[in-house]
């Protein structure tokens, strides 16, 4: 297959590119910049230059191509207060990708969260690939909208991540983030007993995740990448704790902003998540080593 990768040269596209080269297919991935492309050239694909808000390219390379893999989001404008801009870029780029592949029967995998699960009201038990919400946030609406493409003969699909998707590939995501804030302060922290849990899932498995669900997931499928079904996150802050010899303490929840930053109220989220539908549905076997088990290989705390 000719697959259109939005993505490409981030944390998740440089795993996703390998697994579908390596299966056969021919990639084009689009490339923001130089550097970007630079990188997608050098795994081995093509690279095709614009960002999401080139619409007619992403248009045009959709319809081209035998299926679509949407893993680019604007980062940088949810990082500086603007989730709502960004939120507009991803499902314009969405409507766009959607417009090239209509009536065609080709695959498009779209990219979600399980957090959306907890924006839901998902309490109490780990959230399946069955349970869906009519909106109530971005998230929710964006992967209704990619579901329902099923409508206009898209075979498309959602991968839920995991908020943790961890492997040594990983440079910036929220276990970066919740370790520079444990050097800065001294301690690795945990709001209030810890036992809020956290879905997790390795790089390598995810992207796995990706080509088995460009290849045959059915139309309006919602999958779930989540390996370990959810990590206590006392757990998470011991084993931040012990690779970076630093105490290992509870905080109040009024107290998580200051220690975690803008991710202050995300780490108490209590999001259990199962994939046995997903592993059921495409054969999915995660085989890479799970969140604790990554963190005491120590590629985390040997970069700066």
């Amino acid at each position: 297959m000719r697959v259109f990768v939005t993505g490409a040269s981030g944390h998740l596209g440089s795993a996703v590119v390998p697994e579908l080269l390596s299966a056969g297919h021919e990639v084009i991935g689009l490339a923001r910049s130089d550097t970007s492309a630079a990188a997608i050239e050098k795994l081995g694909a093509q690279a095709h230059h614009g960002d999401l808000s080139d619409l007619d390219v992403l248009r045009e390379e959709a319809a081209a191509s035998d299926g679509v893999i949407h893993l680019a989001f604007r980062h940088d404008l949810m990082i500086n207060g603007d989730l709502a801009g960004a939120a507009r870029v991803d499902l314009d780029a969405l409507t766009a990708l959607a417009d090239g592949l209509a009536g065609s029967g080709k695959p498009l995998v779209g990219t979600g969260g399980t957090a959306m699960l907890v924006m839901g009201g998902i309490v109490g038990r780990p959230g399946t690939e069955h349970d869906t919400f009519p909106g109530g946030g971005y998230r929710i609406e964006a992967e209704n909208f990619v579901a329902d493409l099923a409508s206009r003969g898209v075979r498309s699909s959602v991968v839920r991540l995991a908020p943790t998707v961890h492997s040594s590939l990983d440079r910036y995501g929220f276990i970066s983030t919740i370790i520079a804030a444990a050097r800065r302060k001294g301690y690795a922290a945990y709001v209030g007993e810890g036992t809020n849990r956290w879905p997790a899932v390795h790089t390598l498995d995810a992207a796995q995740l990706y080509r088995l669900a460009l290849e045959k997931a059915p139309a309006g499928t919602r999958l779930h990448g989540a390996a370990d079904e959810g990590v206590p996150f006392q757990q998470i802050a011991a084993a931040i704790g012990h690779n970076l010899d630093i105490p290992v303490r509870s905080i109040s929840p009024a107290e998580a902003d200051d220690h975690f930053g803008f991710l202050g109220s995300f780490v108490q989220m209590d999001n259990p998540t199962s994939s046995a539908i997903t592993r059921d549905l495409l054969g999915w076997t995660p085989t890479h080593p799970g969140l604790i088990a990554d963190l005491h290989e120590g590629h985390y705390f040997r970069a700066a």
